[in-house]
């Protein structure tokens, strides 16, 4: 099978709902070009350890939500609730990993696993930082809760989320959600924001246009 000239890496959190919002984007994306491009999601936490997380009865998230994500949300047909609270998303992105291993036994286990954090956190206010919640979540996928409780504890794949970050950084990614498109393996640009589908299209339509 022949790899993909176009590649699209997806920087992108858990706690963050823009990068939720862009799903159905991207998946638009991926139905429209699907034979061309292969979408490649990324950890990036936006507020790591020692950095304090945001409160969530403050101002500043109240006021996101209303002039920002509630009238995005609408827009793209999407339900999204301000979470009751505020979590760091480290495990959350070491269980997406990890659920990307769980491939072979459970073919779609990656996006399966990536759909529940993000609508579990922006619908049920799903504590992202709480190990035996994510593990439920992967015993609701019927995936193996027990290896992921042992993955998490054991940190395999803290490294592959710190590389990732790291990656981000050398690329240049302040925010989230970071999309960066690459067209034979040579870095071809990047959007940042929830980006409209037209704008992901009319990318795409260049890099085409590149190619022949």
């Amino acid at each position: 099978m022949t790899r993909p000239r176009i590649t699209l890496d997806v920087f992108s959190d858990f706690v963050c709902p823009f990068c939720y919002l862009e799903v159905p984007e991207l998946d638009a994306l991926e139905e429209r070009f699907g034979d061309v491009v292969a979408i490649r999601w990324h950890a990036f936490e936006l507020r790591p350890e020692p950095e304090p997380t945001l409160d969530p009865d403050g101002d500043y998230l109240h006021d996101t939500w209303e002039r920002a994500v509630y009238p995005m949300a609408a827009e793209r047909g999407m339900t999204l609730r301000l979470p009751r609270l505020q979590p760091r998303s480290r495990l959350a992105h070491e269980a997406s990993a990890w659920a990307r291993t769980q491939e072979a036994l459970r073919p779609g286990a990656d996006g399966a696993m990536r759909t529940a954090l993000f609508r579990g956190f922006f619908e049920e206010s799903l504590d992202l930082a709480d190990p035996e919640a994510l593990v439920r979540e992967a015993q609701t996928l019927e995936l193996d809760g027990q290896a992921l409780r042992q993955a998490l504890a054991q940190g395999n794949f803290r490294q592959e989320v710190r590389i990732d970050q790291q990656t981000a950084r050398e690329l240049g990614i302040g925010g989230v959600p970071g999309l960066r498109f690459s067209l034979d393996g040579e870095h071809a640009g990047v959007l940042e924001g929830a980006q409209p589908r037209r704008q992901l299209f009319l990318a795409m339509e260049r890099l085409l246009d590149a190619m022949r």
